[in-house]
């Protein structure tokens, strides 16, 4: 019988346990002074963010702050089952693409009554830099970083392989032939298209299309089902050539370390400016940082947008609002914390942390500073946060993808068939 009531008990004390953990109060009824942040990333990331966390209850006596890190693929997954069941941590990594969703099932808090009572500083940041993360007035997330697409590569294959890059003026063409020569000449394969989003949203975008309808019901690339299979044209001709790296293994990897260009199997990489520290740790070795190629003189505009790299916002659901805040603050001002994180999740936006880094960051950091510089000018403004449901309609696009790289099915019925299963997911 004791035993049961000691069940019993450990029962009914877990749900006041719990609770303490979200941010709330413990069974005592006093503050629980605790914090609960969430993020994806890497291993550098990981370890910079958990000190910070660790800065931060030096700072604050008393305070503890959980950290919880998760992959990108899980990191979404993971906090949509949070969220239905009430447990989502106080402070949040948000991405663009998802933030929109995020809102408008009023998840997100609006931060603009802790920058008016001065606990969240936001003196130094720019109106423009502040846009990307308001929503109907709304002020739900803070840029952690600016960010813009690019293509990783392996300077010692180019020179091998006896090629130069003029990536400010180089098209698709170049960077088929450029592909060609280098498999010719060191046997080193072509990364395949598995980031299809970004690689064809900078396409369609070249041409005046968006890579999502306006209203979010579709594609925004309708009528310009050429360029999507253009795409996929190329990389079975180079698949063809041997020079394509197998799409199959390429689609499945989930990590940097399991990468192929991590693991020396292809000359390039294509992934988003911040994540340039995190892909030269998983190498292992030098790694170039350029602008991705240009559909060439019948380009209508800039594919190329800057982009907040990732947000930090607070949950709505936080009890503890005001420390939320306040490590906010820290996150995005301390110049200490700063020091310590070292731009990893992008260009800071205060012009002061930007200073501060300055001489700190090193080369690899310094070369992305000066990437976000040369690629600006060649930037068009960014498209509106992708619709709810996306994340289903990517889904649905990678498998179409891949079924048109392994020959299951024609280039040209993978961007009809594309079409139509935006329509079916996203209402259009």
């Amino acid at each position: 019988m004791k035993k049961i009531v000691l069940v019993c008990a450990v029962v009914l004390l877990a749900p006041a346990m719990s609770f303490a953990g979200a941010g709330g109060k413990d069974s005592t009824g006093k503050s629980a002074n605790y914090l609960r942040l969430a993020w994806w990333g890497n291993t550098v990331r990981d370890e910079r963010t958990i000190k910070i966390a660790r800065l931060f209850e030096s700072k604050n006596p008393g305070v503890t702050v959980e950290t919880e890190a998760t992959a990108w693929d899980g990191y979404w997954s993971k906090m949509n089952t949070q969220a239905a069941g009430g447990s989502l941590p106080d402070l949040m990594q948000q991405d663009y693409a998802y933030i929109n969703q995020w809102f408008n099932r009023n998840l997100l808090e609006d931060l603009s009554p802790y920058s008016q009572k001065g606990v969240i500083d936001l003196s130094k940041w720019s109106e423009s830099a502040l846009a990307s993360g308001r929503i109907n007035g709304k002020l739900i997330a803070l840029n952690l970083g600016t960010n813009a697409w690019g293509m990783g590569v392996d300077p010692a294959v180019l020179k091998q392989a006896g090629v130069t890059i003029d990536d400010v003026n180089w098209t698709w063409q170049d960077f088929e032939q450029i592909a060609l020569t280098i498999y010719e000449k060191t046997g080193v394969q072509t990364q395949p298209f598995n980031t299809h989003k970004q690689l064809l949203e900078h396409r369609v975008r070249e041409m005046g299309g968006s890579y999502y309808a306006r209203d979010g019901k579709g594609v925004g690339w309708v009528g310009l089902e050429s360029e999507v299979k253009e795409l996929l044209d190329m990389n079975l001709r180079l698949k063809a050539a041997g020079a394509l790296f197998d799409p199959q293994e390429g689609f499945l990897v989930t990590t940097m370390e399991e990468e192929p260009f991590s693991r020396g199997k292809t000359w390039n990489m294509y992934y988003w400016s911040n994540q340039h520290i995190g892909h030269i740790q998983a190498a292992k070795r030098p790694v170039d940082y350029i602008m991705n190629p240009s559909v060439g003189p019948n380009r209508k505009q800039f594919g190329t947008y800057l982009k907040p790299s990732q947000f930090i916002s607070m949950v709505s659901a936080s009890k503890n609002k005001d420390l939320a805040a306040k490590f906010i603050n820290f996150f995005i001002n301390d110049l200490e914390a700063n020091s310590i994180l070292l731009a990893e999740r992008g260009v800071p936006v205060p012009t002061d942390v930007r200073e501060h880094l300055a001489p700190k960051v090193d080369p690899n950091m310094k070369s992305l500073f000066d990437y976000i510089s040369k690629v600006t000018p060649f930037t068009s403004p960014i498209d509106p946060p992708d619709p709810p449901k996306a994340g289903e309609t990517e889904d649905a696009f990678k498998e179409i993808f891949l079924q048109a790289l392994i020959g299951q099915i024609s280039t040209a019925d993978a961007a009809s068939r594309m079409i139509q299963r935006a329509k079916e997911i996203l209402g259009g």
